[in-house]
């Protein structure tokens, strides 16, 4: 079965730091780009951070750059992100979704994950 699977989302204090992982199931994130999107309550779903399938390039929404880092590992065929300095309106459920070969940030995104929730607050 072809899966992402998620894992990392919780709640932290404002100021906190969280790692998200996206591991991939039954097939491989090589040749893929990787995105972070969120969607927070009575929200559309927006955009958070992209790597390109080489991990040369990354993308970040201007709200969380500069806090957040998103990386990969091939070899364990995982990617991450990295949030710190993490804010109350960073509340939402974070998903993680793969592009078909070759594709850039800007694919389509054909596998997703099964969404964490990641609640900042006090």
């Amino acid at each position: 079965q072809l899966q992402l699977v998620q894992s990392g989302g919780g709640l932290v204090q404002p100021g906190g730091s969280l790692r998200l992982s996206c591991a991939a199931s039954g097939f491989t994130l090589d040749y893929r780009a990787i995105g972070w999107f969120r969607q927070a309550p009575g929200k559309e779903r927006e955009g958070v951070s992209c790597i390109s399938s080489s991990g040369g390039s990354t993308n970040y929404a201007d709200s969380v750059k500069g806090r957040f880092t998103i990386s990969r590992d091939n070899a364990k065929n995982t990617v991450y992100l990295q949030m710190n300095s993490l804010k109350p309106e960073d509340t939402a459920v974070y998903y993680c979704a793969a592009t078909p070969y070759y594709e850039d940030c800007s694919g389509t995104y054909r596998y997703w994950g099964q969404g964490t929730q990641v609640t900042v607050s006090s």
